[in-house]
């Protein structure tokens, strides 16, 4: 079994009020990745993604990206101990 890692990923930009949120979880959800996604006062998006490292690379490449309507300027990644992710869930 690959070993899972843990990313703790910030995304900055035009990140709240175009379904980021939502995108990102559908994303996750495809890959296989567990964790959370919850948009931050400061008006960015924050996630803790769980996954295999391809997994998480080819999230990663998404949150950098972003859905149609947002307009992503940057997703800083931080690799962390895995907390064992079930799911991945939004929280609000």
């Amino acid at each position: 079994m690959e070993k899972k890692l843990l990313y703790r990923i910030h995304v900055t930009g035009m990140v709240q009020g175009v379904g980021f949120r939502w995108s990102a979880a559908r994303e996750a959800w495809k890959r296989g990745v567990n964790g959370y996604v919850r948009n931050m006062p400061d008006g960015s998006v924050y996630i803790e993604a769980e996954g295999s490292r391809e997994e998480l690379e080819s999230f990663t490449a998404w949150c950098r990206r972003g859905p149609g309507r947002g307009c992503v300027d940057a997703a800083e990644v931080q690799e962390g101990v895995p907390e064992g992710y079930s799911e991945f869930r939004i929280e609000h």
